[in-house]
């Protein structure tokens, strides 16, 4: 995955994470560095080490590199793939240009929306146990082939008369036809388990996680579906804006 495809993966999932409608409204690049993706919270996941850097590949991404967003303002677009080209970019067109608005491409947006990188090349699930009968199995021996003619010169055999007896005979014994045996059960568990709330990744499963080994996050607290504010899990109304969050 590019650094491109990173960022704009995290920001269709901070999208989603706002408010799922946005993903096909048209968005202020103001917003966008501010709030939807801002440099100090997704830093990590964006595997950028300063705020150049990040300014940088924002820059790439509303220049048009990849294909996937589009200025609505052409003039603004075109100042982006100037300065995108030139060999010492002026990043502060992103805060002189913060007012013009982006959408997202319909293409990359439904790549985007599909599994991860780490769902998309998962190893198969496990394939169900099979249970081998207990011992080898063995066929049955073949009868030896006898000759007709041997057949026909062996005397018949006589059955000797039973013995006249003075107690009845008892009735045979019900024939009991053994009960099938229940079949094993067969794992059909699926691997799954806590993934991080800024980056996607797996989470250790069985033990308190309060950091994402993968990008580092804090998980021991949310954000505010409303200002993008930082609450501690627990919190029922948020201490920014009071929006309330619920349980």
């Amino acid at each position: 995955m590019t650094d491109l495809e990173r960022l704009f993966r995290r920001l269709v999932d901070n999208l989603i994470a706002i408010d799922p409608a946005r993903l096909h409204r048209p968005l202020g690049l103001g917003e966008l560095l501010d709030s939807v993706i801002p440099y100090r919270t997704n830093r990590r996941a964006l595997s950028v080490d300063s705020v150049e850097d990040y300014d940088m590949l924002v820059l790439r991404l509303c220049a048009g590199e990849g294909g996937f967003v589009r200025l609505l303002d052409e003039d603004a677009a075109q100042v982006f793939r100037e300065q995108a080209a030139s060999p010492n970019p002026d990043l502060s067109v992103l805060r002189a240009h913060s007012q013009v608005e982006l959408v997202l491409e319909t293409e990359p947006l439904a790549h985007a929306l599909g599994p991860g990188p780490e769902e998309e090349y998962a190893p198969p699930d496990e394939e169900l146990l099979e249970f081998p009968a207990a011992g080898p199995h063995r066929e049955p021996p073949t009868p030896p082939e006898v000759s007709l003619d041997l057949l026909r010169r062996a005397p018949a055999a006589v059955a000797p008369e039973p013995a006249p007896s003075l107690v009845p005979p008892l009735p045979p014994p019900p024939r009991i036809t053994p009960e099938p045996e229940p079949e094993p059960p067969r794992s059909t568990h699926r691997r799954s388990g806590p993934r991080c709330g800024y980056c996607g990744g797996r989470l250790p499963a069985g033990r308190t996680v309060n950091y994402c080994p993968h990008c580092g996050q804090s998980q021991t607290f949310t954000r505010c579906p409303e200002c993008q504010a930082e609450l501690e899990l627990g919190w029922k109304h948020c201490i920014n804006c009071g929006h309330l969050v619920g349980e």
